[in-house]
């Protein structure tokens, strides 16, 4: 087994890859035909301590990740965010072309999209779960990596940063909407994700008459083959509600069922729905309904 290293900066990105030192220490950006050749003592396995996004094409054809075959000859733009682990396959990204781009969480310092960054999910999507693009949004994207890299050679001045984190965010906003697209084109492909999961969240909840903890968003999104993220902002834009707020209003409906055909007490139900604290049961329930458990039971009397 390969051993896992972490890249820590942008120049030693640079030094492992056989590169001349970038021209900025916290960000660049880099056209991957030129990145064909990299050196023999570029990690197999590894971590960066950055961001990266990357817009690739004419990766080889139906390349198979878990149980889905994918079509990467158009536009994919793809995101990860740091420490996450990484492999790189020479045989695969020979014959890419594109433009592969990785930046410091430091070069956000100051800026209000340190903050907003975490809003954006898709940094935390499997790599089958990609953006593919429609030949215009490919457009609209190419040309803004190149602004970017216009900007990367030119001398660092007072106004970089703000250029290429302005371009950043204008990525990162076309990436949302475009996103949005694919879910809805996904379903149109796949009509039956939604319905899976609604199938896996009854599943759960009849499979034992208690249950032993309060189910996740990432047992669902395992369940499907899906990233917790993915599934996430998958369910939101069908249906307006997070995976979240689906598993809770199944609770909160078998909760309702508890309460008016039993005559269990608020801590025993709460115990066989798999909260580990009667209390939370209590205020999730009261902010779901306008009432507390005890109140929804005088209330059907």
């Amino acid at each position: 087994m390969s051993e896992i290293f972490n890249i820590e900066s942008i120049h030693q990105l640079h030094y492992l890859a056989g590169g001349p030192p970038p021209n900025h220490p916290l960000f660049c950006i880099h056209q991957l035909e030129a990145l064909r050749a990299l050196d023999a003592k570029f990690p197999e396995k590894f971590t960066y301590n950055f961001y990266c996004l990357g817009l690739k094409k004419n990766l080889p054809e139906n390349i198979q990740y878990g149980r889905t075959r994918y079509d990467f000859q158009e536009g994919v733009l793809g995101f990860t965010a740091p420490r996450q682990l990484m492999s790189f396959e020479r045989d695969i990204t020979e014959q890419a072309t594109g433009w592969v781009m990785f930046f410091h969480e430091d070069l956000m310092n100051g800026t209000p999209l340190k903050e907003k960054i975490d809003q954006y999910g898709f940094f935390h999507y499997k790599v089958d779960e990609g953006l593919s693009l429609l030949p215009k949004e490919e457009e609209a994207i190419l040309a803004i990596f190149q602004n970017i890299a216009t900007e990367y050679q030119r001398p660092i001045d007072e106004h970089s940063k703000q250029v290429v984190l302005s371009n950043l965010e204008l990525i990162f906003t076309y990436a949302q909407r475009f996103y949005t697209r694919q879910f809805i084109v996904s379903n149109d492909a796949n009509p039956d994700i939604l319905q899976r999961f609604e199938q896996s969240l009854k599943t759960y909840y009849h499979q034992s008459h208690t249950l032993p903890a309060l189910p996740s968003v990432e047992y669902f999104a395992d369940q499907l083959n899906l990233s917790a993220n993915y599934l996430s902002d998958l369910l939101k834009s069908l249906t307006g509600k997070s995976t979240l707020e689906h598993i809770h209003h199944q609770v909160i409906e078998m909760a309702k069922h508890k309460i008016l055909a039993t005559n269990q007490s608020m801590a025993q139900i709460a115990f066989e729905l798999g909260f580990e604290y009667p209390q939370y049961f209590s205020r999730l329930f009261k902010n779901k309904t306008g009432m507390t458990p005890k109140q929804f039971r005088l209330s059907s009397n």
